[in-house]
């Protein structure tokens, strides 16, 4: 299967780069699927989304994005999310407590909503 260079980077860290046989991600235009030879695209990321990325060794790769863009190549993916973080580092229990607390504002609601999802989808 043809690969393609991929880059996870948030505004405080370089979260994973490498080869990738597939990226998926959620825009403001809806969910998008890249594989290798996809025509050039640049992309607005859903605040609260999620990016998955499957590395051509080891196993998928799932974060929560907030906010960004993403620019494709037929041979690159540069992911520049505002902040990021991999399923496995999210306190999923934390981000359920944003969720119920009526006090939290849109902005951490919005955010805590991608921290679940992305880790319900880790997890399947």
């Amino acid at each position: 299967m043809a690969e393609m260079s991929v880059d996870l980077v948030a505004v405080e860290r370089l979260l994973w780069s490498g080869q990738a046989t597939f990226v998926s991600a959620q825009t403001t235009e809806g969910q998008i699927g890249i594989m290798a030879g996809h025509e050039p695209l640049l992309g607005q990321l859903v605040e609260g989304g999620i990016v998955s990325i499957v590395p051509t060794e080891g196993e998928r790769i799932t974060a929560a994005v907030h906010g960004g863009f993403f620019s494709v190549t037929a041979t690159s993916v540069r992911v520049l999310a505002e902040s990021a973080e991999f399923a496995d580092e999210i306190d999923v229990e934390a981000a359920r407590r944003v969720l119920a607390d009526a006090d939290a504002s849109e902005e951490a609601k919005i955010a805590a909503q991608g921290q679940v999802r992305a880790v319900e989808e880790a997890k399947a």
